[in-house]
């Protein structure tokens, strides 16, 4: 097989160059205040904006190895946490030039693997102390929050002309991300229907709301404010500000008045710190992000008044789904119970048939195709295969299949199909000329959310229906907007189909601007899943800078430590009394290296906040707490201290340096800790690369181009 061969463990490691190129494009992602990218599709020529490390690797060119490796590391970390993307993209490359600078000095590979590998096992143990427990975050919250019985809501009858009255919002938020006129909550058109179907919070009406709920005319019954976060009032102006690692409390701008609405309704809490911690612990998740932690606010609330209910979890991820409209303000963004999704113009003309009709409904776990089969099916032995795909526009076999599957609905009275998979657009056709509704490529989450409250049994293929999967008391309406118009989008029509009950919540998320959806619904997903990961680790670490600025203090101190002779534990770990000296004389080289890393994380978050004019007004911040942290002589307590006091890394200046108080902002912890040592282990993977054998036409190619000395072709 012919092929191309070269030496990449040069002093210039040529893996490691690559690894430094590509992260140094995602400098502008960390940290709260993220300098979104335009990514063009050449091909089309349309732009996407990004503010995440997965997406801009998707529109980098991976075509070296190195590349290949730096994508599959993201992905897996973007697949298993969908968060901490960033900071690894950062770290790899941070580090990647660390390790050349150590090769410029003569430092041993072997020296460097293990001095690295044993410094961020280290840190790992150390910083161990600044994790704090979900329960103590919680009464930490709500101690030093607003208590429930500090406020009383406000019951007033809300009608269309209050909603939309620009009166009863003199809070418009001019500061927050998204400068849209602020729209308050769905009016609930269907007065009868308002008592399952709450219509929740829109994300930017008004900071205080948690969810709201608009009650029917007439309805007397008391309002109980949300245990899912902090409620407004005319006497609590705090507000969070942006910055996920320097946040405090910021002077307000807007009035919190909310005489017009009432909380989300929710069972009472003995223990307030249950009743509201969620709330509160997705605020200091948010890092920032406003809008979606309106939304997830909302869902929390929902998720726990089902919870006391019936014993489920007071958070379930599964139950989350989103639906993305554009052409809409980002203002009328909010959540609803039941499914939101998009149909054709003529499968909403079925719709507005069936709108208020409690409806049949069937679940399909698969595909709804001629050709679909079962994962594992087995074809029969020897039957040769003549024509496997067949044309269902012609030919008597498919007409056979349309007819005999769309007898299988009418026979069962089936009004509503939701499928896992694809549907043959024939039969949808067939479907709606008989006001059948069929909507495919539905989650199996959806699904089971279905067929709980419906007794619904999902099924892989129609000849298997029965009588006893068909479920009941479905309902399906056309979306409408916050200010009870029904919307239609153009090529598509928002839909909601629901259940009284259902174990299921749609944020829909909206813009006006095309290229900024895939940015939302990243951001959207991105608080979830740290709520969730929260959650999981029952824990979570300090954030604004806490956790990596005791990493470099502890990795700095390790540094200085004088050297010690090479102890029997080092040399039967490498074999050789050579290698276990060198790691010893190159230790204290190789720990700078890896602390230089977490501190360019540090400065270059302070100067994408601008609280730093440079990059070297940065370190010598960094470099003033680190000296103030070892006079202290006990770094931790130092660090913990300036983070009740929300002074760490802010210097005391800055806009909002003369609230004593900031609000708190946590991170998590596996997901972390595992993205620095993703970072780690791939850059020391190419580190000990030692070739790069090229194989097929790009062999050729290179043959023939300006760097072929560079290679030893066989």
């Amino acid at each position: 097989l012919p092929m191309a061969f070269r030496d990449v463990n040069a002093r210039r490691h040529i893996g490691l160059q690559q690894l430094s190129s590509l992260a140094l494009a995602g400098r502008t992602l960390l940290g709260p205040m993220k300098s979104c990218k335009f990514i063009v599709d050449e091909s089309t020529n349309q732009s996407t904006l990004i503010c995440s490390a997965v997406r801009l690797i998707e529109s980098l060119d991976l075509s070296s190895a190195a590349g290949q490796l730096l994508n599959e590391t993201i992905q897996a970390q973007n697949k298993e946490f969908k968060t901490g993307m960033s900071t690894l993209l950062f770290l790899i490359g941070a580090w990647s030039n660390a390790i050349l600078e150590c090769l410029q000095q003569n430092v041993p590979v072997s020296a460097i693997v293990s001095v690295m590998s044993e410094g961020l096992n280290s840190c790992c143990e150390r910083v161990q102390c600044l994790q704090i427990s979900i329960h103590d975050v919680n009464k930490e919250l709500c101690s030093s929050s607003v208590r429930p019985n500090a406020f009383k809501s406000k019951t007033c009858q809300i009608g269309p002309d209050s909603l939309l009255n620009p009166q009863n919002f003199p809070y418009f938020q001019k500061d927050i991300l998204a400068p849209e006129e602020v729209i308050p909550i769905n009016s609930c058109s269907h007065q009868d229907d308002c008592n399952f179907n709450k219509c929740l919070v829109s994300p930017l009406a008004g900071f205080g709301s948690i969810a709201s709920l608009v009650k029917p005319a007439g309805d007397k019954s008391t309002s109980v404010s949300s245990g899912s976060g902090v409620i407004a009032s005319s006497c609590n102006k705090q507000k969070l500000t942006h910055s996920r690692y320097f946040s405090t409390l910021g002077k307000s701008h807007f009035s919190s008045q909310q005489g017009n609405f009432q909380g989300y309704p929710s069972g009472q809490s003995a223990d307030p710190c249950e009743c509201y911690g969620l709330g509160h612990l997705a605020v200091t998740l948010s890092h920032g992000n406003q809008a979606s932690m309106k939304l997830l606010q909302s869902i929390v609330a929902y998720q726990q008044e089902r919870a006391e209910g019936s014993g489920s979890a007071q958070f379930n991820i599964a139950e989350i789904v989103t639906c993305c409209l554009l052409g809409l303000p980002e203002s009328y963004s909010c959540v609803f119970p039941g499914l939101v999704t998009l149909v054709s113009p003529e499968q909403a003309t079925v719709i507005k048939y069936f709108e208020d009709k409690p409806l049949r409904i069937l679940l399909m776990d698969g595909d709804l195709t001629e050709q679909y089969r079962h994962l594992g099916f087995n074809r029969p032995c020897n039957v040769r295969t003549v024509l496997e795909h067949p044309s269902l526009q012609e030919g008597r076999a498919g007409d056979l299949w349309l007819s005999s599957m769309l007898d299988i609905l009418i026979s069962f009275e089936v009004n509503l199909v939701l499928v896992k998979g694809n549907v043959c657009e024939n039969l949808m056709e067939r479907c709606i000329a008989n006001s059948i509704l069929v909507i495919g490529s539905v989650t199996r989450d959806v699904l089971r959310a279905f067929g709980e409250v419906t007794s619904a049994q999902p099924v892989t293929y129609l000849t298997q229906v029965n009588a006893s999967c068909v479920g009941s008391r479905a309902q399906v309406e056309l979306w409408k907007a916050c200010d009870g118009r029904a919307m239609d989008l153009g090529e598509l029509v928002p839909v909601r189909i629901k259940v009284r009950g259902i174990p299921l919540l749609t944020a829909v998320l909206t813009t006006t601007v095309p290229s900024k959806m895939q940015l939302i619904e990243d951001r959207f997903w991105t608080l979830v899943y740290r709520l969730h990961h929260a959650l999981n680790d029952e824990k979570v670490f300090l954030g604004g800078g806490a956790v990596e600025l005791l990493c470099l203090s502890h990795i700095q101190m390790l540094a200085e430590q004088p050297l010690q002779p090479a102890n029997k534990n080092a040399v039967k770990e490498f074999h050789n009394p050579w290698l276990a000296a060198s790691a010893t004389e190159y230790k204290s080289v190789v720990l700078q290296a890896l602390a230089s890393g977490w501190k360019q994380y540090l400065s270059v978050v302070l100067c994408n906040t601008a609280k730093a004019a440079s990059e070297l007004e940065a370190c010598t911040s960094v470099d003033h707490h680190l000296k103030k942290a070892a006079d202290c002589g006990s770094p931790s307590a130092y660090i913990l201290k300036e983070f009740r006091r929300g002074d760490l890394l802010r210097g005391g200046s800055g806009p909002f340096a003369d609230h004593g108080e900031g609000l708190k902002v946590y991170d998590n912890v596996t997901a972390k800790t595992e993205a620095w040592r993703r970072a780690l282990d791939l850059v020391l993977l190419v580190l000990q690369t030692d070739a790069e054998i090229i194989t097929g036409p790009k062999r050729n190619q290179l043959l023939n181009s300006h760097v072929s000395s560079d290679f030893m072709f066989l």
